[in-house]
């Protein structure tokens, strides 16, 4: 059996994202794809700007940095870069210099450095989710969902950081639908203090389905597009 190319994996998500919006009477123009792009090089979203992408999802600081910088280098402003992996404080400033939107804002340390770096520059601005943690171990990144107003309100007091919404992960051994609805029901609990923080960070590449049944505006789709490196 011939190995799809890039163009085709692509078409065929966008085909799936089409249909999934159009059952759950949705527009297709509320959805956005970020292409997961990490552990490959930056060949791949150079590749995916020529087939009309734009948005690329990493999640190391030091490689995402390093291939934001060839990226430019090849084909200068047009790759728009979301951090989507768990964000060590220590990385926030080189975080800062290439990412446009942080989808794993989840402590008050991190915030905490994040407000420290921004404040260095009153022009600089960041888009943000609020990533919680829909399981039973505190451990796993993210914020226990019974935190959500209360960080919320930490968050919103910097101008300079537009919160979007928020972000969530299914669990193993979890039914999709399970955890898609909990993540729905916290964006309601955000939009009562942040009507303007109605977007939805969810659905990967074996759930993207699902979660735009539950409201997803923002797609962190990888293998279904990329492939295996």
């Amino acid at each position: 059996m011939t190995e799809l190319t890039l163009a085709q994996r692509l078409e065929a998500v966008k085909d799936r994202i089409s249909s999934a919006a159009t059952k759950a009477h949705r527009g297709i123009a509320d959805i956005e794809l970020v292409v997961v792009t990490k552990n490959h090089s930056a060949e791949l979203p150079l590749a995916l700007l020529e087939l009309g992408e734009s948005n690329f999802g990493e999640n190391r600081d030091q490689e995402a940095s390093a291939k934001a910088r060839l990226v430019s280098e090849q084909n200068p402003g047009r790759a728009i870069w979301h951090f989507v992996g768990q964000l060590q404080s220590n990385k926030v400033k080189s975080m800062l210099e290439y990412t446009a939107v942080l989808h794993s804002l989840d402590r008050t340390s991190l915030l905490t450095e994040l407000n420290k770096q921004l404040a260095k520059d009153s022009e600089s601005r960041l888009q943000a989710f609020i990533e919680l943690n829909l399981t039973a171990d505190p451990n796993r990144g993210g914020l226990d969902p019974s935190s959500l107003k209360e960080f919320a309100e930490l968050v919103l007091a910097n101008p300079q950081i537009q919160l979007l919404g928020v972000m969530g992960v299914v669990g193993l051994g979890v039914e999709p639908e399970v955890d898609f609805e909990r993540i729905a029901k916290a964006s309601q609990v955000l939009m009562e203090i942040a009507p303007e923080a109605k977007f939805i960070s969810a659905g990967m590449s074996g759930d993207f389905e699902e979660a735009i049944g539950f409201g997803a505006t923002h797609l962190r789709i990888g293998t279904a597009i990329t492939g295996n490196r």
